[in-house]
């Protein structure tokens, strides 16, 4: 790892490396920088790694090749990885760590697989295509880490993970294939589209059993039926149109003549008298308003003949008398100036006779509208009275001849419409009997495919049950002498499910077990991962050849037997055939009388695993968990 005080580097290069050191100096860190660096999920990463480590590169050896991947920490760096073929020193192109031809799919292609494998549920009635397997997900097998060791298997308790997680299983030891997931996961889909199909046509058929047609024979008879009535009431009513041609004589059509161009004229007259209205309020308004100015000219002249008679003593702006002061006649005494105007003549101002001029005109206008008016509301009786007249002569004269024809007509028309719905609605519901075929048809196709899909399934299947069985058995079996070679304490017999591909504990399986203390339940889960180490060695899997555990004596601190049991397995697990295996663990303590061939690389608060940093003391770090 690449840190902002130099690099650190870690080799693993033994069969068994044990990171050994007390709580607190990084070694959970350091094995969730390796997952980090794979991007196998979202990590629990110290605070001394998002702060002080920039990069991350891991050696590893991968499908019969060696590569360096190397992963940045920073935010805008981290969603790429760098690649580097060890063999040949060439540097590969940069991959994202999502997407297509990401670092998931070159992995996956290393290990023999796709990057496109669903991971369906092959039990039920599922819809669901199934989640997508992804590296992340086979690095559970890999990796076990801290938080998990005492509790849970791959995420087993997690319901909604199931499917998933036995996909996973069968893939690393070959007890399936790509192309059967693939068909199993097409099968889920069929399920829904074949119950939306049925769903569908049910929902049709209830219609058409509402619409009272219970086949599609029904269906065809009603309507030539109805095309055959129609048929009839167009017949019917060219027949009524030819009879009512000649019935419209010469007279008739004068008076139909008059009784336009009155209803003409009256229209006219009623226009005329709309505007003579308009006209005769607007003259009352403008008169109105003139009468108005008069009136105020009136009050100025009646002001200014009663300030004339004023004669000032006394000047209003500096109260000096007036009296004694000689004034020449017809000039102002207060401001000595010409008088030029006297109330006589005032009362024979311009303004005022110009308005009287206009008030006489607008009254002599007044009365011609009003005149008018009445002569135009007189048109409009006279005109009402002939449209009266005319239509009740035209009613009288057509009434005998044409009635009577036009209630056939009106008839005939009727049952024109009532066969035209009919035939719309049949032709309706003939469409949907077409639309139950063919989604019945769709229905038979889908179920026809879906078949077609178990029986390659089943088949398949068949091919691969021997192996299957050899697996299973073979996986049993080492559980079983693991555990009894580990003496756990509250473990009287085990097993192992063929179905969940989990450990079965005094009958229960592992999921459903209450284990009395977490030591047990550890060693029950050390058990299980390294006889499943054990198997994929001896057979043909894709099964990783690499385990990381980490801290299992966490919860084995009072079980100091079944603890040096569980070296001596792993020690075993190594010695048996060199170099097939790895193993990666991080622990407090090593037993005391704990010997062999293998890497420990010790830690203390003075030598971290970010050796670079300094260590800030036990009691001042956050422990992972």
């Amino acid at each position: 790892m690449y840190t902002t005080e130099g690099s650190v580097r870690y080799d693993f290069e033994s069969d068994l490396t044990v990171l050994e050191g007390p709580t607190g100096v990084g070694k959970t860190t350091l094995l969730e920088l390796i997952k980090y660096g794979f991007a196998a999920g979202e990590p629990r990463l110290a605070t001394v790694a998002t702060e002080y480590v920039h990069d991350v590169a891991i050696d590893i050896a991968i499908g019969g090749d060696e590569y360096l991947i190397t992963r940045s920490l920073d935010a805008a760096k981290s969603k790429n990885v760098r690649i580097v073929d060890k063999s040949t020193g060439e540097r590969l192109p940069d991959l994202p760590i999502d997407g297509e031809s990401s670092l998931n799919t070159f992995l996956l292609a290393k290990l023999g697989l796709p990057d496109d494998i669903k991971a369906p549920a092959q039990k039920g009635k599922s819809n669901k295509p199934g989640s997508r397997v992804t590296f992340g997900d086979i690095f559970k097998f890999v990796y076990i880490p801290q938080y998990a060791i005492n509790r849970d298997i791959a995420d087993s308790r997690e319901g909604y993970y199931d499917p998933k997680r036995k996909a996973v299983f069968e893939l690393l030891f070959k007890l399936t294939e790509p192309e059967i997931l693939a068909m199993q996961s097409r099968v889920n889909v069929l399920n829904g589209e074949i119950e939306s199909s049925t769903t569908h046509l049910n929902t049709i058929l209830e219609f058409l059993n509402d619409s009272n047609t219970s086949s599609r024979e029904e269906v065809e008879q009603k309507l030539q039926e109805s095309v055959a009535e129609q048929e009839a009431a167009q017949e019917e009513l060219s027949s009524l149109r030819e009879e009512l041609d000649p019935v419209i004589d010469r007279q008739t059509q004068a008076y139909r003549d008059l009784l336009t161009d009155a209803e003409r004229s009256f229209a006219e007259a009623r226009a005329i008298a709309q505007d003579l209205v308009r006209e005769h309020h607007e003259i009352g308004s403008e008169q109105r308003r003139v009468q108005a100015d008069r009136a105020r000219l009136e009050r100025m002249r009646d002001a200014g003949a009663r300030l004339a008679n004023i004669e000032f003593s006394v000047c209003p702006r500096c109260m000096q008398s007036l009296s004694n002061r000689p004034v020449e006649k017809n000039m102002c005494r207060l401001c000595l100036q010409p008088d030029p105007v006297s109330p006589e003549r005032a009362a024979d101002s311009y303004e005022l006779q110009q308005l009287e001029l206009q008030l006489e005109e607008m009254s002599a206008q007044r009365e011609t509208t009003e005149q008018q008016l009445e002569k135009a509301q007189q048109a409009i009786e006279d005109r009402e009275s002939l449209i009266k007249n005319l239509t009740a002569t035209l009613e009288s004269r057509t009434s005998h001849r044409i009635t009577p024809r036009l209630q056939a007509f009106s008839d005939a028309s009727d049952r024109l419409a009532t066969a035209r719905t009919r035939q719309e609605n049949f032709d309706e519901a003939l469409q949907q009997w077409d639309r139950v075929e063919d989604i019945a048809e769709q229905v038979r196709s889908l179920r026809t495919e879906q078949d077609g899909l178990k029986a390659s399934i089943a088949t398949r299947k068949a091919i691969l049950a021997g192996h299957r069985d050899f697996v299973c058995t073979r996986i049993e079996n080492e559980f079983r002498a693991t555990v009894t070679n580990l003496g756990i304490a509250t473990v009287e017999s085990a097993g192992f499910d063929r179905e969940n591909y989990l450990p079965v504990i005094n009958g229960k399986v592992f999921t459903k077990t209450l284990m009395s203390g977490g030591g047990s339940m550890t060693a029950t889960q050390i058990a299980y991962w390294v006889s499943l180490m054990t198997v994929a060695r001896e057979t043909a899997t894709r099964y990783p050849s690499m385990l990381i555990i980490d801290g299992p004596r966490l919860a084995l601190n009072t079980a100091t037997e079944t603890c040096h049991a569980i070296y001596r397995r792993l020690r075993r697990g190594v010695e048996e055939d060199p170099g097939t295996i790895q193993f990666i663990v991080s622990d407090n303590e090593l037993p005391e009388d704990y010997e062999g061939d293998f890497a420990r690389i010790k830690f203390d608060y003075p030598h971290p695993t970010v050796a670079t940093i300094r260590h800030p003391g036990a009691g001042q770090v956050k422990v992972l968990r």
